[in-house]
């Protein structure tokens, strides 16, 4: 009897302890928002919200800000909805459906394999509900500021419709280039727009169909992102150089020059009023915004990587009295300018506490003196921050360790929340566990940075996890993060951790958020994939902690994590006994410069490197067990990069698992399908590491 009364005690210990509380299914049920839009004018708000699939508009408006649906599509067909604006009155809200904005190319997405392919539409419906309009194939609107019609994007060229859908577009642009980057005039009555012409592009004007476009100082240059002034008067835009020029070293690092232009519209009469430093680090920024170009009543504004971090700098129209608006080693990201041009809020990771280099707060300053404030501050994640047509109140998308994101009121550093009822009841936010700020050293003596995840159970010798994110620019966080593609991956970690996985997410270098140094460094990519030295020393840290099976430490990632996965698999099997590739680069030769008419002097030496960086490169050491998955409309990562290495397998007779996905792309449309993958992940780690001893 004592027996039986022991191994009852036991069996309910190991229920309590080993038992799981929630699913992937319910981990993945959150809606998550995109698209945070303001109105013009008064105190509106939009955003879209993927509610398992099913992708809706919703809205809110002052006082009470209760969030309230206004469309109703109920499929989980991998519509995504893009192109968010409210019009100048408030009444409409103009959206896109179709497309995966997230791929090198946006065009019709069909991931429920519908014998004829869905398109890329522009929709309206009223602020308060109703009818929703089809104003006509097409992407990209932007709403005019006196008027209620649209101007987008189809084919390359530029349409004008009604807001209404009352009468059909018209072409108003259709000419030589490809037509972008337009923006209306402050009294709605023109238009500036980008016309790539492959090697250059130009600035134009358009008034009406019946006059010729107004190219602005045209050149040999590429001219970029135009910005009125606020009296319509001038524009002031980017110019970069055009395409050309001998051939350059491949594995040397060069300065991308940049400049900013004014040009008085009146006069015709333009000039360069700054030139980026000729350094690396005054190179064009490649950050979220890229320039970040801003008219602010007097002042310009753009950002800037000239002191080793993405900052915001103000000038005066003329280009002197340039000031460094942000100081400080943190970044800069989501600006936004607020309607009376007076303040700029931004998201950034600086903040009272050492874990806030892996969070993101919201901050302001004016855009004429260095006078940041935090509007944000605590153990939370906010990002996407947006003003108030009125000036009066400031939003953001907001997310803890626990609770996913959702839109919010920033008010005095206090968050209140919009649309919480929208998480749904059984999804298992008590079951969090809070992940922990944690650095270690790369071989060559960097440092690296993770999140650790601790189940909460207290066994020993736990399998562990290494989580590579994509990119590569990017920054997991010590919470929800405000990217679709990596709230999955989160959602994923929260999961394994429940299952018994120890998870220790890798932010290696080439990632935001630690400075120029980190995130540009020398030899990485097929260069040389001076990188994955960080997810080594992720796993031999792992394998360095008392409570981890060193013989169970296994490997996942997506995109240029898959890379990096496929790298470990390849040259470290000994250390990951497990891996799940998922789109991942690996094939690194390529033809460095296709367009070149001689051969760049370090080609030889290039293609070497491209070589020992490749994954394929590592077959014949590639011991580990590992899963393949790829979706075969990728438009970011080729599905011959998965073809390529499942046959390099075959012909080894090498056993590999693989999950191949028909006619869904890089970023999981369906909903059905981001779960399938992870549901396929968590068993594969599950089976090759937990109950595989």
């Amino acid at each position: 009897m004592k027996k039986i009364t022991l191994v009852f005690v036991l069996m309910v210990l190991y229920v309590q302890i080993y038992a799981q509380k929630f699913n992937l299914k319910s981990v993945l049920s959150y809606p998550f928002p995109s698209q945070l839009v303001t109105a013009p004018a008064g105190s509106k708000i939009a955003w879209a919200a993927n509610e398992q699939g099913k992708r809706n508009i919703y809205v809110a408006e002052a006082p009470n800000y209760e969030a309230m649906k206004i469309t109703s599509f109920d499929e989980d067909d991998g519509q995504e909805l893009s192109g968010l604006a409210i019009s100048s009155d408030g009444k409409w809200v103009v959206f896109v459906r179709g497309g995966d904005h997230g791929g090198r190319d946006g065009g019709p997405v069909n991931a429920s394999s519908f014998p004829i392919m869905p398109k890329v539409e522009i929709y309206s419906v009223p602020f308060t509900g109703g009818k929703i309009n089809l104003i006509s194939e097409g992407d990209n609107p932007v709403i005019s500021p006196s008027e209620n019609q649209i101007v987008f994007s189809k084919a390359s060229q530029l349409l004008l419709a009604p807001i209404d859908a009352s009468a059909p577009a018209k072409v108003i642009i259709n000419m030589k280039g490809i037509q972008s980057g337009y923006k209306w005039s402050p009294d709605g009555k023109m238009i500036a727009f980008v016309s790539n012409r492959t090697d250059h592009s130009f600035i134009g004007i358009y008034s009406d169909v019946k006059t010729p476009i107004r190219w602005i100082q045209p050149s040999f240059s590429k001219d970029a992102t135009p910005v009125w002034s606020p009296d319509g008067t001038k524009l002031v835009f980017v110019r970069t150089p055009g395409n050309g020029n001998a051939v350059d070293s491949i594995l040397t690092k060069k300065h991308q020059p940049w400049a900013i232009c004014v040009v008085d519209l009146n006069t015709g009469q333009g000039k360069q009023i700054w030139k980026a430093p000729e350094t690396v680090m005054g190179s064009y920024p490649s950050i979220d915004g890229g320039a970040n170009l801003f008219w602010a009543n007097d002042k310009i504004i753009t950002a800037s990587y000239e002191d080793g971090w993405p900052h915001l700098y103000s000038m005066n129209i003329d280009g002197t009295n340039r000031i460094l608006l942000t100081p400080g080693n943190f970044v800069v990201e989501n600006v936004k300018l607020s309607n009376d041009r007076k303040t700029i809020v931004f998201a950034s990771n600086t903040g009272n506490s050492k874990d806030d280099l892996d969070r993101r707060h919201i901050y302001k300053v004016s855009v004429d003196k260095p006078d940041m404030k935090a509007l944000s501050t605590g153990s939370g994640i906010e990002s996407y921050p947006v003003v108030s047509g009125d000036g009066n109140t400031i939003f953001c998308l907001s997310s803890t360790a626990e609770r996913p994101l959702l839109p919010a009121v920033l008010n005095n550093t206090k968050i209140s929340l919009i649309g919480e009822k929208l998480i749904p009841k059984d999804f298992p936010i008590r079951n969090m566990v809070i992940p922990k700020h944690v650095s270690f050293k790369a071989a060559d003596g960097k440092t690296v940075y993770g999140q650790l995840f601790l189940p909460k159970n207290n066994a020993e010798k736990r399998p562990a996890i290494v989580y590579v994110h994509g990119g590569p620019q990017r920054q997991m966080f010590l919470g929800w993060n405000p990217m679709d593609y990596y709230s999955i991956d989160y959602a994923l970690n929260q999961y394994l951790a429940e299952l018994g996985f120890t998870v220790l997410s890798v932010n290696y270098r080439l990632g935001l958020g630690y400075g120029f140094d980190f995130h540009k460094p020398i030899n990485a990519g097929a260069q040389g994939a001076s990188e994955y030295q960080d997810i080594k020393a992720a796993g031999e840290w792992l394998a360095a902690q008392p409570d981890i099976d060193n013989k169970r430490i296994g490997i996942y990632g997506g995109s240029y994590g898959g890379y990096l996965v496929a790298l470990a698999l390849g040259k470290d099997s000994k250390l990951f006994a497990a891996g799940v590739d998922i789109h991942g680069v690996n094939n690194r030769f390529s033809n460095n410069n296709p367009d070149a008419k001689e051969p760049a002097p370090d080609a030889v030496l290039a293609a070497k490197k491209a070589i020992e960086s490749s994954p394929v490169t590592y077959i014949k050491t590639w011991t580990s067990p590992t899963l393949l998955i790829h979706a075969d409309d990728d438009r970011n990562v080729a599905f011959n990069q998965s073809v390529d290495l499942a046959k390099r397998f075959e012909d080894k007779k090498f056993e590999f698992e693989f999950l191949a996905i028909p006619d869904d792309t890089h970023h999981w449309m369906k909903f059905s399908n981001g779960l399938k993958v992870s549901e396929a992940t968590a068993d594969f780690l599950k089976r090759k590491l937990i109950e595989k001893k």
